[in-house]
C-alpha cells in the first residue's frame, strides 16, 4: 500500500513507519527503525506544532498530516543539480566503488568508508527542507554535494564524507555583511539544527546527524549522517533525483 493511504499512530507496525521517519528527519529525527514508539510520536507531534501550527498536536499521522509532509516536500525543492558531483567522470552521483574498503590505516568506521554510496541519502534531504522551513527568509546555497573519489583527487581533499552522506550550505549574505557576519550566522543554524532536529556537533554520538564545528566549518555548514549504522546506510536509502526524494511509493523496510 502506497505510503500516505493509511493512518499511522503509535504502535502500528507496517512498512510506512520508515517513510514516516524518513520525511520527518528534520523534526527531532529518530532511528529509521520502523517503530512508531514514544520517540516517532514526539516527531510528528514536533511536525503538526512547528509546520502545521496546531496548538494541540495528536502524534497522529492521518489525512491532514500526510498532505502536510508532501506540502513540506513541494514548498522547498532540492535541486539536484546542484549535488551532483562536478567531477566530469563518475556522472554525479559516484560509480558504486569500494564496498567494504577503507581508508589505509585508518579504523573500519564509516568516517573512512571508501564506498561510493548511489545518491545522496533520503533523511538528510528531507532533514535539509526541515531547516529551510525553520529559516524563513535566508537563502541557503548547495556549496557541495557528492565528491566522488576523482573530485577528491581533483581537489587534494581525502574525506568520504561527501560519498552520499553529506551536504554543505552556506547562506546568502547582505550587502556590507563580513567573514564576522557569516560565522556568526552559521553558527546560529548549528544551533538551530541541534535544537529543532536532534543534530549533534561532531560526531560522538551514534545514530545521530552530525555537524561539522565551527572550527572546521566557520563559514559554511556542514550536515551529514555518517554516525548512522550500516543499516540505516543502506542502498535503498539513497537517491539522484528530485522523483526519487519524493516519489509517493511503498515504504522501505529496515
Amino acid at each position: 500500500m502506497p505510503f500516505g493511504d493509511r493512518v499511522l499512530q503509535r504502535g502500528t507496525a507496517n512498512d510506512d513507519i520508515v517513510e514516516l521517519q524518513i520525511r520527518l528527519a528534520g523534526f527531532r529525527g529518530t532511528l529509521l527503525d520502523g517503530d512508531f514508539g514514544p520517540g516517532t510520536e514526539l516527531q510528528v507531534m514536533q511536525f503538526q506544532r512547528d509546520f502545521m501550527r496546531q496548538v494541540s498536536p495528536t502524534g497522529i499521522v492521518d489525512a491532514q498530516t500526510f498532505a502536510a509532509i508532501h506540502r513540506l516536500g513541494s514548498l522547498h525543492p532540492i535541486d539536484f543539480a546542484k549535488l551532483r558531483c562536478p567531477c566530469g567522470h563518475c556522472g554525479g552521483f559516484g560509480q558504486n566503488r569500494f564496498r567494504d574498503e577503507y581508508e589505509p590505516g585508518k579504523p573500519q568506521a564509516e568516517a573512512f568508508h571508501r564506498y561510493e554510496y548511489p545518491g545522496i541519502h533520503r533523511m538528510l534531504l528531507w532533514a535539509v527542507r526541515a531547516l529551510f522551513h525553520y529559516s524563513p527568509g535566508q537563502q541557503f546555497l548547495i556549496t557541495s554535494g557528492y565528491r566522488c573519489p576523482i573530485r577528491n583527487q581533483q581537489t587534494g581533499r581525502s574525506s568520504t564524507n561527501h560519498h552520499g552522506k553529506a551536504i554543505d550550505l552556506d547562506v546568502a549574505g547582505a550587502p556590507g555583511e563580513d567573514k564576522r557576519d557569516d560565522m556568526s550566522r552559521c553558527d546560529a543554524i548549528r544551533a538551530l539544527l541541534v535544537a529543532q532536529s536532534n543534530a549533534q556537533t561532531g560526531w560522538s554520538a551514534p545514530n545521530r546527524k552530525a555537524l561539522e564545528p565551527a572550527n572546521i566549518a566557520p563559514t559554511w555548514v556542514h550536515y551529514d549522517v555518517r554516525c548512522y549504522d550500516r543499516k540505516y546506510l543502506d542502498d535503498r536509502f539513497f537517491c539522484r533525483t528530485l522523483a526519487e526524494l519524493d516519489g509517493v511509493r511503498p515504504a522501505l523496510t529496515v
